[in-house]
């Protein structure tokens, strides 16, 4: 009698945090520690890669449990439309400022979604420009541009 895997989604994610948390702990082992109360550059890394390792452990174990879900057909078109709003706001926040690079990451990430608004999408253009500048320009004193001039 062998071990059978219910939910290979779960296990495959569960084996992802646990590599991506071994690979936190080995390279946060390389800073020094500290202590909690003074606290090294090695210190939050390392145990964020615990947490992340017991996270892990937990779903590639509740894997065997799982009742099998069928995984819906993978999309490209949202993860690169999404990854490039996110790129485009990299590049545009230095010369065109921060409200403007808002605005465009908002504009690519919502072609992603299948049911395209635009009155949706100035709406959340302004809230969230508007917002950015008034949380990172004014309230924290960053030094972003807020526009291209």
């Amino acid at each position: 009698m062998g071990i059978k895997i219910r939910s290979r989604q779960d296990f495959w994610a569960g084996l992802a945090f646990i590599f991506i948390s071994l690979l936190t702990l080995t390279i946060s082992h390389s800073y020094p520690m500290g202590t909690a109360a003074r606290m090294g550059p090695g210190f939050f890394p390392f145990i964020l890669g615990g947490i992340l390792a017991l996270l892990g452990f937990g779903i590639a174990v509740r894997s065997l449990f799982a009742r099998e879900v069928k995984m819906d057909p993978f999309f490209l078109r949202p993860l690169v439309l999404i990854l490039g709003g996110v790129l485009a706001f990299a590049i545009f926040v230095e010369p065109l400022g921060l409200a403007l690079a808002i605005a465009g990451l908002v504009v690519i990430s919502s072609l992603a979604e299948a049911e395209f608004r635009l009155w949706k999408v100035v709406l959340l253009c302004l809230l969230l420009a508007s917002m950015g500048v008034g949380v990172f320009v004014y309230a924290l004193g960053l030094p972003f541009r807020v526009g291209p001039l």
